[in-house]
């Protein structure tokens, strides 16, 4: 998908096939080179979402490396996979022997990801204890940056865990806001996929729609590796609510998208950003998937006439759109670079806890806007953006600028 030759030095190693690791001296002068990891799930059903992801990380990184690196400082990429074939998507042990990886490269000293907050609960004590900083442009779960778990995911005490977007917090009572306030929504029926990130957001949307007077008529987990959820449609359908929302990803998205259809094709059906992206239209298709609503931890950019030059840049490179995680993935990238050339402009040596601390005081003018980071490692800004996926005829089934129709940033209010 892209030529890696001429660009930055890039090794993938995943699974059984992950190699020693040289241990370099890291850099303190322009000429020599730093490594950043990156960690995305790149196998299972998250894979098309994960390498949009992964394109807006390497245009960033890539761009940087042309202009000579920061500070003269060429960016190596280290990139791993969290999915497995045994999993079907994201595996928390493997994002756990990944985080492990680039913690011992000597010469690493930040990294990207993960994609989802299941592995990333895995990996953020590991980060901790190597004092390596990541960013993650989609993992949303709030627990790994709130002060009351600083013992479980980061027990050397400093924030390690930075964020691209907003978190669950808010992304799913500023739905449900919506529902409540604009749609009128009185009765509802949750599911999650009983991963961190569906369990937590799923119980976040079910707790502000209490808030908001909408009736929560019971709850339901599903088994992402099970091929049939009847039995937990049957019920809702008996229940009649006028909302079903999801909390998850794609595994069981998909499945619950095409037999929902057929079960419940009258009830509404929303899920957050696991429910957002080229992997939900490609695996349940036209007309199963249209009607749902989906959201995004993060400000909508892709119809922002500012970013032509970016997505230009994006087609030109990758043949496809950006979606607007790969935006929220170059700048988390930009912030990184940002950090590395912060620390050799002070004639510093560039060490992994010279960038993780840069990374805190990061105020950078990205394509989202100017982000700077709370103590925790969590984003200032809390924006929620709200789509509806309608069939567009005339642009392929799996365009995300044209299937996902915007229809505006959330109404926040305090979870």
């Amino acid at each position: 998908m892209f030529d890696i030759g001429r660009r930055s030095t890039f090794r993938l190693l995943a699974g059984s096939a992950l190699a020693t690791l040289a241990c370099p001296d890291l850099a303190s002068a322009a000429g020599q080179s730093v490594t950043v990891g990156i960690d995305l799930s790149l196998t299972g059903a998250d894979a098309e979402t994960a390498n949009l992801i992964r394109d807006g990380f390497m245009l960033a990184i890539d761009e940087a490396n042309a202009k000579g690196g920061p500070a003269g400082i060429h960016v190596d990429v280290l990139m791993l996979d969290d999915g497995t074939a045994t999993a079907g998507q994201y595996d928390p042990a493997q994002g756990a022997t990944n985080a492990r990886k680039m913690v011992a490269d000597r010469n690493c000293v930040a990294a990207l990801g993960p994609m989802s907050s299941t592995p990333g609960k895995a990996m953020a004590a590991i980060f901790s204890q190597g004092d390596l900083a990541t960013i993650t442009p989609t993992s949303t779960n709030p627990d790994i940056t709130d002060p009351k778990f600083a013992g479980l995911y980061r027990p050397a005490g400093k924030a390690i865990y930075f964020r691209t977007v907003t978190t669950d917090a808010y992304q799913g009572p500023s739905l449900a806001n919506y529902f409540a306030d604009v749609l009128k929504v009185k009765t509802m029926f949750g599911l999650d996929d009983s991963g961190a990130y569906g369990v937590g957001l799923a119980a976040a949307f079910e707790a502000q729609a209490r808030k908001k007077g909408i009736a929560v008529l019971g709850h339901d987990r599903l088994d992402p590796k099970a091929p049939d959820y009847t039995a937990a449609l049957t019920k809702i359908k008996s229940l009649g609510p006028q909302l079903l929302y999801y909390g998850g990803d794609a595994q069981a998205g998909v499945k619950l998208v095409k037999q929902s259809y057929d079960i419940i094709p009258n009830v509404m059906k929303a899920g957050g950003d696991g429910m957002y992206g080229p992997s939900i239209l490609q695996g349940a298709g036209f007309p199963a998937v249209n009607g749902w609503y989906a959201t995004v931890a993060s400000p909508h950019m892709m119809e922002d006439a500012r970013l032509v030059p970016f997505v230009q840049r994006f087609v030109a490179r990758t043949g496809h759109q950006p979606s607007d995680y790969s935006i929220t993935a170059y700048d988390a990238a930009l912030i990184v670079l940002d950090a590395i050339g912060r620390v050799a402009n002070t004639g510093k040596t560039v060490t992994r806890s010279a960038v993780r601390d840069a990374i805190q005081t990061t105020r950078l003018e990205t394509l989202q806007g100017m982000v700077s980071f709370d103590p925790n490692g969590d984003l200032i800004s809390r924006v929620v953006s709200i789509f509806q996926i309608r069939h567009d005829g005339d642009f392929p089934p799996d365009n995300i600028l044209h299937q996902y129709k915007y229809i505006g940033a959330a109404p926040q209010d305090a979870a």
